[in-house]
């Protein structure tokens, strides 16, 4: 899966994506201009040790992003779509596209690929959710579409102590 964000501005929510792509394996595509550097603390912080786990490119625009990434299949976020998120179907190397934290995507780009665009259900008076928390939220459902590939789907007690643990399946 790819995660891409068109001019993200908070360096804590693109550090926060780079975590969840780390965790899920999803590559990450960064569309200039960034509102922070990458090297920025608050970027390092939130993405802790984990961008070594992690693959990234940086675009200088939405064209280079296009050139450089012909035929990607893509679903677009944003609070303008009708569709849900959840009624569509994800393939394997699908393109989830998020917008900058202030404005979105723009106009002109939802207009142009409008059957791709989908979002997230909230309630009326709400404005948006969080960046990071609509990625995970797009990814998590993409991946579980595709039954989790790569993915561990179950966890283990490593401690000793205490009572005899079981697997359960």
């Amino acid at each position: 899966m790819h995660i891409v964000l068109v001019e993200p501005e908070i360096p804590q929510n693109t550090g926060n994506i780079a975590r969840t792509c780390a965790a899920t394996g999803a590559r990450l595509h960064l569309i200039k201009p960034l509102g922070f550097s990458l090297e920025d603390k608050y970027l390092k912080r939130a993405g802790l040790d984990y961008w070594n786990l992690m693959s990234y490119t940086v675009y200088e625009s939405w064209q280079d992003f296009l050139d450089r990434n012909p035929g990607a299949v893509m679903r677009l976020f944003t609070t303008k779509a009708l569709r849900d998120y959840a009624q569509c179907s994800y393939t394997d190397n699908m393109y989830l596209v998020f917008g900058k934290e202030t404005k979105g995507l723009d106009e002109a780009l939802l207009r142009s690929r409008y059957e791709d665009c989908v979002r997230i259900p909230m309630r009326p008076e709400a404005r948006s959710l969080n960046l990071s928390n609509s990625v995970a939220i797009a990814l998590y459902e993409a991946l579980r579409q595709q039954s989790f590939p790569g993915l561990a789907g179950q966890g283990r007690l490593t401690s000793q102590e205490g009572p005899e643990w079981k697997d359960y399946v």
